[in-house]
This record gives structure tokens, sequence and C-alpha cells, in this order.
């Protein structure tokens, strides 16, 4: 719908202008006000103004709340005045600046359109005959008097405003200057300008001077009163200090009494509620009964400076910006996209929502991943003040919830210091390895931290030695562990989980040569003299550090360059540049050992993926069936209850399904079967190893081979069915890591592939199975059935992952190294 012109018409003195009714405002001719405009219409009516260079119409409301006025909300009188300069601040805010021409009167209102459209006479203020000249002139004098009078009671009024009223006798000026700049209500100033006369105008004025003159006057009585209760209490300060001189006069240099008026001044100016302000008052009190030199009074000391060292008010405020937090985690951390993402995510929540509290971040990953750095970074996208404390060990309650005092040495306890050195209430608190908290005959901490990390008591968690309550909601609290299985069920639930997965080789390089290098050359000071080339950081990658970390490569190269170090402080060279032979040269023999996994096809053998705290790992499964035996099946390296249970069922299916990979019926009964699992000091157990165990026992008994370039994970069921399992993402890692290029997965972990890295996925090749019919398929050499098998091409990760409709299933955390 095209836009309306609005024409500004001249005739008999008549003139229809946009308008906008202003709210609590009064705009008088020849001042210049500037003013914020929010409601569409006035907004519209300044543009049509604008468009037409033309002027506009200014009309008080007679009340404030009105938002579509009319004719009868609108006062008689206002003003005609020039648009001087427009500012669009937003889409729903103007702020104008104008200046106003000449009095007018409203005589019809048009407000159905996109704006109000006044119809308004001009109606200049009449002016004075001869014979009140005089009056006039008395009225312009009793004016500027009582104006004196009133800049005694208000002397902040600008010096400009005091100036031009009294350097002028303009009666008509000084009609429309004061109103305009003195502080009188809306109400009074309108009543001024519906004046239509100068005398009526001078008197109207001279009441509401002197009128507000007599307000101020009783004002000014209030605050003398005031001032003599205040002189009061300077008058019992007075008093304590004498007090204090007359005790040092007396030798008595320690007056608790004037040390416990200082405590309860400080104690006051915290504003408590009023039972923890009773209790310190209390304190205080005690204190002031004492003797200088007991014992006592240095213990209700200690605990009153520790509560009064705590930041009860003292916060700081969040930086929640985006691009920020960004830009902080980039620059700290290389990867963890996926990490990063959820913490970006966690931010946005809080700049929408300012009352979200209680959440607690865990941070779970193998040693090295940078759980740590990761919490330093949050504080700093956050702004927020950052403490830490290790938990590793911890096994007294005390150590959390703090000492009574009525124990000799009593201190608070952990989260208070924590929050006490960060001097502020809201700040990010790391609790480091929470996984390894321990419990004894002294209680359990991790109960102890029930009520720290969960929002519906910590509002008032109660510290033992401050018997006081201190609002803990604002705290960002962050945990880290590298085992999730260990936490305590109660303490697990209460956290938002974020996993932090191994690095990948690549991953680890560019972190070296980004990170890790970089800061150890200025450590070292060698920035500058030595460089690694590409090559030498892949040689420590691959020759000298095995870890799902970087903590053991920052160890490794700082080693080079400490040996290079050596070489530039001898004088041998001025500058090194390390390449991948000179790292051998450096560091001795490669240290990192090849895995003893399946290299070639054999039989009996098969590659199987295990879970770790840190990190996955392979482990092949060795069978060996011993001919002229009796049956007997023995298990070896060091495997747990399910594990054995899980080989047991691999026996059961062999004997059944013995006709349909041409094994010999009596062959299991007339032979001996050893089970064995490499390196046989490490405890296994876990029920994904099934489908690797049966696998290398039909190998073992057919005679087929089984694929060296296969990896297997999946439990399996009597009847043959592969189960989901739990640790995809760290054992596809291993996998990769060792350069497996197709790994078996329970049909029912297609879905868990979102979160395998996608270098990973591009490496390796995920199979889906559902029965162990399907694995021996795909794993054994050749077809070990009488019946041909069909085959099938089998898709990539990407397009598992696409044409998977249920969500990832849940599956129970497997304990620490299981298959």
């Amino acid at each position: 719908m095209p836009e309306k012109k609005v024409k500004v018409k001249i005739a008999s003195n008549v003139l229809h202008l946009p308008a906008i009714a202003l709210r609590g405002l009064v705009v008088f001719p020849n001042n210049i006000v500037h003013f914020e405009v929010g409601r569409t219409k006035s907004i519209a009516a300044i543009e049509a103004a604008m468009h037409l260079n033309s002027s506009i119409f200014l009309v008080s409301q007679r009340e404030m709340d009105v938002e579509e006025p009319g004719l009868r909300d609108l006062y008689s009188y206002g003003v005609v005045a020039e648009i001087k300069q427009v500012l669009r601040v937003s889409d729903e805010l103007v702020k104008v600046l104008v200046e106003g021409k000449s009095r007018a009167r409203l005589m019809e209102l048009e407000s159905g359109g996109k704006f109000l459209q006044a119809t308004v006479r001009p109606a200049p203020v009449r002016g004075i005959n001869t014979e009140k000249q005089a009056q006039v002139e008395a009225l312009v004098r009793s004016l500027k008097e009582c104006f004196e009078e009133y800049l005694s009671f208000s002397p902040q009024i600008s010096k400009d405003v005091v100036y031009n009223i009294l350097s002028s006798d303009n009666p008509l000026y000084l009609s429309e200057y004061m109103p305009a700049n003195l502080l009188f209500k809306y109400q009074d100033k309108q009543a001024v300008l519906n004046e239509s006369t100068l005398l009526g105008r001078l008197e109207k004025l001279l009441v509401l001077l002197h009128r507000e003159c007599d307000i101020l006057a009783i004002e000014k009585d209030i605050d003398e009163k005031v001032n003599v209760q205040m002189d009061k209490g300077q008058r019992e300060y007075y008093l304590r200090e004498q007090m204090h001189a007359i005790s040092e006069e007396l030798g008595d240099s320690e007056d608790t009494r004037a040390e416990a008026d200082t405590y309860r001044q400080k104690i006051l100016d915290l504003k408590l509620d009023a039972e923890s302000e009773e209790k310190l008052l209390k304190e205080c009190d005690r204190l002031a009964r004492m003797q200088g030199n007991s014992a006592e009074t240095s213990v209700v000391r200690s605990y009153l400076d520790t509560c009064l060292a705590l930041p009860w008010h003292t916060t700081t405020r969040d930086d929640l910006d985006q691009a920020h937090a960004r830009k902080v985690l980039d620059r700290d951390h290389y990867g963890l996209d996926k990490v990063k993402e959820r913490i970006l995510e966690i931010l946005a929540v809080r700049k929408l929502n300012t009352d979200v509290k209680g959440q607690i971040i865990c941070l779970v990953g193998p040693p090295g991943v940078g759980k740590t750095s990761i919490a330093h970074s949050i504080a700093e996208c956050m702004g927020r003040k950052f403490a830490r404390m290790s938990l590793g060990g911890v096994h007294d309650e005390a150590e959390i919830r703090g000492h009574r005092r009525t124990y000799i040495g009593a201190m608070p306890g952990r989260i208070i210091s924590a929050v006490t050195t960060a001097k502020s209430s809201n700040p990010v608190i790391l609790l480091d390895e929470i996984d390894k908290l321990a419990a004894d005959y002294k209680g359990d901490p991790s109960s102890a931290l029930l009520e720290v990390l969960d929002p519906e008591q910590n509002r008032t968690f109660k510290d033992n030695y401050l018997d006081i309550p201190f609002d803990l909601s604002e705290v960002l609290f962050i945990t880290t562990a590298n085992d999730a299985s260990t936490i305590p069920a109660p303490l697990y639930d209460r956290m938002d989980v974020i996993e932090l997965s191994s690095y990948t080789r690549t991953e680890k390089f560019n972190i070296a040569k980004k990170h890790l290098l970089p800061k150890q050359l200025k450590n070292n000071g060698l920035t500058g003299k030595v460089t690694l080339s590409s090559g030498a950081l892949y040689e420590i990658i691959d020759g000298y550090t095995r870890e799902a970390g970087v903590r053991s490569l920052e160890r490794t190269i700082t080693n080079v360059l400490r040996k290079c170090a050596k070489k530039i402080a001898a004088g041998e060279a001025e500058k090194i540049s390390v390449s991948a032979a000179m790292v051998k040269t450096l560091l001795g023999p490669e240290k990192v050992k090849p895995s003893f996994i399946s290299r070639a096809n054999a039989v009996g053998i098969a590659n199987g993926l295990a879970w770790t705290s840190v990190g996955g790992e392979m482990l092949p499964v060795e069978v060996a069936v011993i001919p002229q035996g009796s049956g007997k099946i023995e298990l070896t390296g060091s495997l747990g209850d399910v594990m054995k249970e899980s080989a047991h069922l691999a026996v059961t299916y062999a004997r059944v399904h013995a006709d349909e990979y041409n094994i010999p019926a009596d062959r299991i009964k007339t032979s001996d079967i050893h089970i064995h699992a490499p390196e046989g000091a490490v405890p296994k157990d876990g029920p994904s190893a099934g489908v690797t165990l049966t696998t290398a026992l039909i190998s073992a008994l057919s005679g087929v081979p089984v694929r060296c370039d296969l990896a297997m994970t999946g439990e399996i069921t009597l009847h043959g069915n592969v189960l989901p399992i739990g640790g995809l993402k760290e054992k596809s890692m291993a996998a990769f890591r060792e350069g497996i290029h197709e790994v078996l997965i329970p049909k029912d972990n297609v879905s868990d592939l979102h979160e395998v890295d996608a270098e990973v996925k591009k490496a390796v090749r995920f199979v889906p199975v559902g029965d162990l019919s399907q694995v021996l398929g795909e794993a054994l050499v050749k077809p070990a059935r009488t019946t041909p098998r069909e085959t099938h091409p089998v898709p990539t990760a990407t397009q598992l992952i696409a044409a998977e409709p249920v969500p990832a299933k849940d599956t129970a955390k497997e304990p620490a190294a299981v298959m």
C-alpha cells in the first residue's frame, strides 16, 4: 500500500501538520529540546514531516499511560516546532532534536491514519497595554527575587540558565524560558503554556516558583534533622575513640572493645541476612568481653576475618559474546570442535536466560587432552575469576565442608577457600580429578560434594567452620575425570558430561606445531634459534610417544630442545634445524615398539578392540587347538569373569554350528582349547570381546585364516546375535592408529558413528553386523561354510549414519580396560 502523502495547507490562518503526543514533556517556543520517540505513529509523523520539509505539532497528553491518544486525551495548546536532527537508535526508537517556533491551539485531530494529523491555529500570547506596563515590571522583579531564593535551595542549576534568567528583562522570554528549564511538573508547565495573556502567565509562574521554594525549604528542614541524628552518631564515635586512647595510656594496647566495634561496623556494611548478621554480631560481643591476650580471642578473630574475607556481594559481569568465546577457544586449543560447540551452546543459553544456575560441567577424557586448560579458557571467555582445587586422593569429608570450630586448628573447607581466593562470589571453580575421590572412616567426600553441586541446595551451602549459609548458586563448577565409570552415580547424575576423545596423529602434529613448540621455544630461550621440521615432529609423535593426549609429546619436544640448547650454549652452532633423522641422533632409538596385533592373515588370531580410561587399544585374541586332549578349555591373559563367560559362549556356538564351518563333530570333544589375550599383566574384562573370541575360535578349529586388516567389537548371545557395546569412539581411534582399514561393529551402534572423528570415518570402513554368521563371513579369508555366501557392497560411515532411523542406544558404561 503506497504511503499517504501529507500536504500542509495554509488557509484562513489554519495549519494541517503531523502531530506527536508527548508524555511528561512540555515544549515552549524559542526553546531547543531533544527527546526519544518510540510509538509507531509518532515515528511515522517524524518521517512525514522530514519528507515534506514541514514543521510538526507537539502537544502533551493529559495522562501518561494512554497509548492511543485522541483529541480528548490531549491538551488544547501545544507548540509548532521545527525538526533539527533525527537519529534512529533502532527500529523501535528514534531520538529527535526540535526547536519550538510558535504557540498554537489544537482544533481537530485525525488519528485513523499511520500518524496523528492535527488541525491547529496559531495562538500567540497577547501583549500588554501601557496601563499594565508597571504591573508587568513588578512581576518580573518579583520573579527574579523568587528565583534567587530558589537558587539558594537548588545550587545545582546550570550557570547558563542562571545567567540567562537574571540578565534578561524581556517578560515574554522569561515566561517561556523559566518553565522550560526549571524542575516543575509537566502539568504546571502546561498550565503556564495555556495562559494566553502575558500578565496571567507571569502571575501563574510566580505562584509556581513560590510554591517550589516552600517545598524546598521543608526539605532543607528535614535534612537538618537528619544531620542532627548523624551528629549524635559522631558523638558516640568520638567517645569510643577517647576510650581507646585511655586504654593505650593505661598500657592495655589490645583494646578488644575497639576491635570488636571495627568488626561490628564491617559486618553491618555487608548487609547480610538477619540470621547471619545476628550470629556474627554475637561473636563481636564475645570479642569485646575478652582479654586481648586470651587464646580464645585469636580464635574469634580468625573466624571473623575468614567471614569478612568472603566476597559476599562481589561479582564479575559475564561476557557471553559468542565471537569472543570462539576466538579464545580457537586460540588456546586446536581441534576439539564438538567440545567447543558444547561450550558455546552453554554460553548462548546463559546469554538468553540470565537466571540459569546450577549447570555443572564435567569434562571426561584421557590424560593430557586439555581438560584443565579448557576450564581456564571458559573462565577467560566469560570474564570470570578462576580457582582450581584438586580432589585426587581426598578422603576426608572435612576437606569439602570444613572443620567445626571446636577442633584445634579448624579451618574452612576447600570450596569456601577457593571462593575466598577467587575474590568473587561467581567464579569458575575447577574440581580436578573428581573420579579419584576416596572414602574412609573420616567420611565420604563425594557425598559432601552432592550438596555443593546440587543447585537446589548450594544456594544455602553451610560450611562447618562458618556455620552460616553462603550462596554458591552463582558459581560455575567444572569437574574433570579420566574415567566416568568410577564417579559415584548420584554425583554423575548432577553433571552435564562433555567427552574429550584421544587426539589423532594429525591433531597431535598441529597441536605441537601451533602450541607446544612455540611455548617450549620461549621457555628454553630458543625462539629464532631452533626450528623443527614437520618430519621431525611426526618422528617424535610416531617413534617416541604413545598416548591419548599430548603431555608426553610436550616433554619429548622439550627434551629435544634442551639438547639443542646445550649445543648452542657450548658454541657448537648458532642456529639448529632439527630434521627427522636428527631426532633419532638426539633421542636415541625409537621407544615406541609396534603393538602386538595380527599383521598377516593367520589361523586362530583375531584383532579385537578394547576401551580403557586413557583411550582405545587394540587387543588381539589367540586360540590354539591341542589334539588328543580331553575337551578342556584353558583361559589366560588376566581375563575377568564377564570375558570368561564370553569365551564359554564362543565354545558353545562353535559346537552348535560346527557343520557349517567344516569342523569335525568330535574335534572339540577330543581336543584341548587354549584361549589367550596377550599382555597378561593387564587386567581385561567386559562383554564386547565376544565376537573376537568366537572368530578366533572358529578360525582355529576350521583352519581358515582371519583377515589381518580387519578389527571387530561386539557382545554376543547364546544364539549368535551381536549386541551393541560402548566406547565405539575410542575403539575406532585405536583401529585408525594401527592402520586397520575395516571394523566390524554391531548394527545397533551405527548411530554412534556420529561421535567418531571425521578423519577416522574417512580412513576406516565400518561394517554393521547383526549376528555371528555375518561376522565370520566378513572376517574369515575364505568362506568356511559349505554353501556360498552372498556378498554385498559395504556402505561408508556417512551412508550408515544417514540410513539409521533409530537414535543412539544408551549402553551401560564399561569398567576400565574393557573389551
